[in-house]
């Protein structure tokens, strides 16, 4: 390892060989820490049948699998304790100095900033959803989400307004003397946007049909994402302009929805059902429209927009959460939540491609310049050296943040960190960490890219 490097371990629920977001952000953001000459690992769960224990992803990429079963969409069940044995033998191994946890809904996440500081590891976390205030599952999540940040840091968000979200749902409030019940002390919260790697969503290199303009939506066809818009939309404007079609990739519960409204007003030949997409046949989807429509209801960045602008399509999405932080104005068609606006917003992208005004060369171009994952590589690198050179947090300072999060969580969270602290000393005890098998080498990218090639 290069004089001043890291070792970093990434951990979240989410995570390959799960498709989506969150997973390619860690592998892309883990891959280029790694060609910075950092030290990076994973710790994720385990995918039935075969999935469990080591595994290596290029560049140099070490994947713990722990054999944890998943409860729903990927996550596991939140134990807090379970975890620890587990966690404690891989940093101990692996001389790993900061965490970094991703997703407000991985329950690995939260584990792991609980039980670091017992280590001396440092932590940072990284938002990279938008949750309500109102309904039970936002309330819980939030609460969780809030207990795990009065351990942490520093936090990253993808947005300015999922920063904002961030800052409200985990209580992360400066304190005042109009109101000292707030939190004293707080970790610094960044943000630092996702990216795409760009040379893998060039546009076409043959000129679409001039005859058809197909608008391309691909997403999880769930409530969440705005697939009742898509629902009631598509009629009026196969209706309104006779040579244009829809392309859909996704699953999810709303399909049955849409292959209704399918059969319901006879377009078959106007709107094409793929179900799931692989992520490496993203592109050649893409490259089949002109425009890209997306109709979430909240979006915290919304990376399916910026790799569908970077293949040369236009965007027609609902101006929601960070969406309108991604691209220029003159990029993209802005929508409420609301069917009649998205049939008018449709309706004015439609007569932008026709009169030939967008360029799709020029907007993959654009959004190549704007988006690298190397600077994100780098500004994340910072925030690390922000948090290995700050003060870390003590016991009683953990304690008192945790006692803040209110009169009945305070004390049932105090109680599950002095229980935490309890089972590190007996682990401690029962498995001296000069028992434990180090890891005393670290590959480089170099050097375990041409192993890989020598052994196929």
């Amino acid at each position: 390892m290069k004089d001043g490097a890291l070792s970093i371990a990434m951990v979240s629920d989410f995570f390959h060989p799960d498709v989506g977001g969150v997973e390619s952000h860690i592998f892309m953001l883990s891959s280029n820490l790694i060609r910075k000459g950092h030290k990076v690992i994973v710790i994720t769960h385990s995918h039935p049948p075969d999935r469990v224990g080591i595994r290596w992803l290029l560049p140099s990429l070490k994947v713990y699998h722990i054999p944890f079963p998943t409860i729903a969409s990927s996550a596991t069940l939140p134990n807090y304790f379970t975890f620890l044995p587990y966690f404690r033998t891989i940093i101990v191994r692996e001389h790993i100095n900061l965490i970094h946890a991703h997703a407000s809904l991985s329950s690995l996440g939260h584990e792991a900033i609980l039980h670091s500081h017992f280590f001396g590891v440092r932590t940072v976390f990284t938002d990279h959803s938008l949750f309500g205030f109102e309904d039970a599952a936002s309330i819980l999540t939030n609460k969780l989400l809030a207990a795990a940040l009065k351990n942490v840091d520093a936090v990253i968000c993808v947005s300015h307004t999922g920063r904002e979200n961030t800052v409200l749902r985990g209580q992360l409030f400066e304190a005042s003397e109009d109101n000292p019940s707030l939190s004293a002390v707080r970790p610094s919260v960044y943000t630092i946007p996702n990216s795409l790697v760009a040379e893998q969503f060039t546009p076409s290199p043959q000129p679409l049909p001039s005859d058809t303009i197909n608008i391309v939506v691909i997403s999880r066809l769930a409530y969440r994402k705005g697939i009742d818009l898509l629902v009631a939309t598509a009629p009026r404007v196969c209706a309104a302009f006779p040579n244009v079609k829809f392309i859909v990739g996704g699953d999810g519960p709303k399909l049955n929805d849409l292959l209704q409204v399918r059969e319901r007003h006879l377009l078959q030949e106007r709107i094409e059902l793929l179900g799931s997409i692989r992520h490496r046949d993203v592109r050649d989807v893409l490259i089949r429209g002109s425009i890209f429509l997306n109709t979430s209801l909240t979006e915290s960045f919304g990376i399916a927009i910026l790799e569908a602008a970077c293949t040369g399509l236009y965007i027609v999405s609902t101006r929601v959460g960070g969406v309108p932080e991604i691209l220029p104005e003159d990029m993209i068609s802005f929508t409420d939540p609301d069917e009649d606006d998205l049939f008018w917003a449709i309706s004015e992208a439609i007569q932008i491609i026709s009169e030939g005004k967008h360029n799709p060369q020029d907007a993959h171009e654009r959004v190549k310049g704007f988006y690298d994952w190397m600077q994100v590589a780098e500004r994340t690198e910072t925030v690390y050296r922000s948090v290995m050179q700050s003060k870390p947090i003590d016991l009683w300072a953990r304690i008192q943040r945790t006692m803040s999060l209110g009169p009945f969580a305070g004390p049932i969270y105090t109680a599950i960190l002095f229980v935490d602290c309890l089972f590190f000393m007996v682990l401690e005890w029962l498995m001296p960490r000069e028992d434990v098998d180090h890891v005393h080498v670290h590959w480089e990218p170099e050097v375990f890219g041409k192993l890989v090639a020598s052994m196929n």
